[in-house]
């Protein structure tokens, strides 16, 4: 690991408020030279310098710890919670939130096979445990009884408009749980779109933050939706109707 990765990444994550152990910096630097090199032979990022990814990806991901989920900080909340990335791609974030808090029981959905086997692969190769993979697409994943409902946190990063990412996500979360949706900082006109689609699945949105990424001008926002109701057991609709037919 360089010199410089341990301290940038150090750096930036106190400042979110975590504390990052040298097995963990080391986990995120292995994560990193793997990302980089087989993005050489399938698309998974288009950003591979080590300090974009430090900043862009890996800081961009922690930037959750900001948050507050039922009156405690997120990384007291989060230890040992039942998590799902749905649309992970890369491993962002629920990946990166696996190396910071190594007790959550992750599950990675992805719809492509092939970043499946990219992801079973890396978190071979650093080491972790309580990790589960489901290639798939949400809107039929979603109706699979032993993952709908079944999670605390079901996250999202860069997946989709809130409406239709509602409809994918929110069937995973257990009533009572939390939908996180990681957006640009322009969310206004996409949460007024999505209010419909949220409570129609039983939501609610109890949090938003409206942040810069550190040491850039990237505007960012977070969305915390709890599951107050359960879901309409004719939701997620099939394949290609949430993207296509937004609930609105």
């Amino acid at each position: 690991m360089t010199e410089f990765f341990r301290e940038k990444l150090s750096h930036l994550t106190e400042s979110l408020g975590l504390s990052l152990t040298e097995q963990q910096l080391l986990q995120f630097y292995q994560y990193y030279q793997i990302l980089v090199e087989k993005n050489k032979v399938m698309n998974l990022t288009a950003i591979t310098e080590e300090e974009e990814v430090i900043v862009k990806h890996f800081v961009d991901c922690l930037a959750i710890c900001q948050m507050n989920v039922s009156r405690e900080t997120f990384s007291e909340w989060i230890e040992g919670k039942s998590v799902m990335d749905v649309g992970t791609g890369a491993g962002f974030p629920g990946l990166v939130l696996k190396i910071a808090f190594p007790s959550i029981q992750l599950s990675l959905s992805d719809s492509l096979q092939k970043r499946i086997r990219f992801l079973e692969e890396l978190v071979e190769s650093l080491s972790l445990e309580g990790v589960k993979f489901y290639h798939g697409r949400a809107e039929d994943l979603g109706h699979d009884k032993s993952l709908r409902e079944q999670y605390d946190l079901v996250v999202s990063r860069a997946v989709a408009n809130l409406a239709t990412l509602s409809e994918y996500d929110l069937p995973f979360v257990k009533p009572g749980g939390y939908f996180l949706a990681l957006k640009g900082r322009e969310v206004e006109e996409e949460l007024e779109q999505g209010k419909k689609a949220i409570f129609l699945l039983g939501g609610k949105c109890v949090e938003k933050k409206i942040y810069t990424l550190p040491e850039t001008d990237m505007g960012r926002a977070m969305l915390l939706i709890q599951k107050v109701e359960p879901c309409g057991k004719k939701y997620p609709r099939k394949a290609g109707t949430p993207a296509k037919s937004p609930l609105s």
